[in-house]
């Protein structure tokens, strides 16, 4: 998911996204211990999408501080 798109959203859906991003990342990495990870770069594009919305969260949190 993209910046942009995630600009989109409300902060309660890009909350929920988050939390289900973070739970997929925790079910990738349990399963590359477990048994064979298919795509290992699954775990970078996860996480880099749990950045970019937690960058999101936290500029919408400083606009609202400002004003």
């Amino acid at each position: 998911m993209r910046a942009r798109e995630m600009q989109g959203l409300s902060t309660e859906e890009l909350k929920r996204e988050l939390e289900t991003r973070i739970r997929e990342l925790f079910n990738l990495r349990f399963r590359a211990q477990t048994e064979k990870l298919d795509d290992s770069s699954s775990i970078k594009k996860i996480r880099k999408d749990i950045a970019r919305m937690k960058t999101v969260l936290r500029m919408r949190e400083l606009e609202a501080a400002g004003k």
